[in-house]
Order: C-alpha cells, then sequence, then structure tokens
C-alpha cells in the first residue's frame, strides 16, 4: 500500500482498509459521512481512492483518540468541504475543554486537601436553595445526589428543612467536581463511601492519578491528530 501511495496509484476500498484493521464496508461508512472526500468510480461503478483519501483516513483515525468520534467527524468534514477555519474551530474547542478538564481536576485536587474528618458537631450551616445555587445546579440535584448516599444533609427540627452543615457542604462541592470531571454519580458513591469510612481523602488518590493519566493521554493523541491532520492538509494542496 505504501508503493501505491507514492506512485499515486488509484486504491480501492480494500487497500485503504487492510492498513488500519477495518472492514471495506466502514471505508464506504465513513465516505458516505463525509469523513473521507467523495471517491471516483470507474466505468464499472467501483470506488476509487488516491493519496488524498488514504491522508483524510489516517488523519481522522488519529483524531478520534484526542477529539471523540463526533468532533473528529465535524472536523474531517470541515476539512472536506474546503472549510478549514471551521476545522480549527473545532480542534481550539476541543483544547479549550481538556484545559477546562485539567482545572477540574485542580479543583478537585485542592478540594480534597481541604476535606478534613469532622472532629465534633458541626454548626447549623445553609439551606439547599443557597447551596444549589453556589455549585450551580437546581435543588433536585442536590436531592438527588442526597437519595445516591453522596450528601447527608440534616433537618432542621422546626422547619423539617434540609440544613448542610460544613462537613456536608464540602462533600457537596466534592460530588459537584466529581461531576465535571466526568464521573457517574454510580461511580462517584463508592469513592465517598470511602473517603468517610477511612475519614480522609487517600482512597480518591488512585482515581485522581487515573483521571490526571487521561488527561495526559487525551493531550498527546491531540498531537498525534494534529501532525496527521497536517500531512493531510499539505496532501490536500
Amino acid at each position: 500500500m505504501g508503493k501505491k501511495l507514492q506512485t499515486g496509484e488509484r486504491l480501492r476500498p480494500v487497500d485503504l482498509a487492510r492498513g488500519h484493521g477495518l472492514s471495506t464496508q466502514a471505508v464506504r461508512n465513513y465516505e458516505e459521512a463525509g469523513i473521507l472526500p467523495p471517491a471516483a468510480r470507474t466505468s464499472h461503478g467501483y470506488r476509487t481512492y488516491t493519496p488524498v483519501h488514504a491522508a483524510a483516513l489516517r488523519a481522522f483515525l488519529a483524531l478520534v483518540p484526542g477529539h471523540g468520534h463526533r468532533t473528529a467527524a465535524e472536523i474531517m468534514r470541515a476539512v472536506n468541504e474546503g472549510a478549514a477555519e471551521e476545522a480549527f474551530r473545532l480542534i481550539d474547542e476541543s483544547h479549550a475543554q481538556l484545559l477546562d478538564d485539567r482545572r477540574t481536576l485542580h479543583a478537585v485536587e485542592r478540594a480534597l486537601r481541604d476535606l478534613k474528618p469532622a472532629t465534633g458537631p458541626e454548626p447549623a450551616g445553609t439551606f439547599i436553595g443557597p447551596l444549589a445555587g453556589e455549585l450551580g445546579i437546581r435543588p433536585a440535584t442536590l436531592r438527588t445526589w442526597e437519595r445516591a448516599g453522596l450528601v447527608s444533609p440534616a433537618r432542621d427540627p422546626l422547619t423539617g428543612y434540609r440544613v448542610y452543615d460544613e462537613a456536608a457542604v464540602r462533600y457537596a462541592r466534592l460530588v459537584g467536581q466529581l461531576r465535571r470531571g466526568g464521573y457517574l454519580l454510580e461511580q462517584i458513591a463508592p469513592l465517598i463511601s470511602q473517603v468517610r469510612a477511612a475519614g480522609g481523602p487517600e482512597p480518591l488518590e488512585a482515581a485522581l492519578r487515573d483521571w490526571r493519566a487521561r488527561l495526559s493521554a487525551r493531550a498527546r493523541a491531540m498531537l498525534t491528530g494534529a501532525a496527521e491532520l497536517e500531512a493531510c492538509l499539505r496532501e490536500r494542496d
């Protein structure tokens, strides 16, 4: 296949598919989705591809790990439509999201450093409305977290309203930050339980290491995707 790309020979769907462990149907599907440029047809109606298509396929497959399938497809559609600026905007948005995720991770790490086991009765705290406003969520979300066992507010003895003491507020902040980091409630619940049982944040250290590793892997995958996309653009030029 490498020789064909260098000599500029026409390529069949199987030529593109073989080097990436894909089926020929997958290659055709990518073309129909606009991820690859439209293929030429022989007099018998068979598709023929070129090095431009091969470069587009390599770029798309390299973009997916860093940007996700949907964004990678949108990037390649923009490239194939001649809208390079739109492709660059999509890439910028992915990088901005990665930076936001990294900031969220740092916020979680800071929250864990501040998370201390309770040493005695906590003073009366805040009600559900103000706390939800601080976290940027709806009161119903806090009630969902309570049902999942993630936060445990007390009840005002006179009104029966939920009251979040200092410890409950810290856990609510931690849950909110983990949710922003992409963790599902069923993933957060055992982590919170471990923190409570251990009396500290140490059980979350492994999860944070995994989170940091995933962010680093995305960042490196974005570099690989950028290199292949640049090669694709050069091939088109």
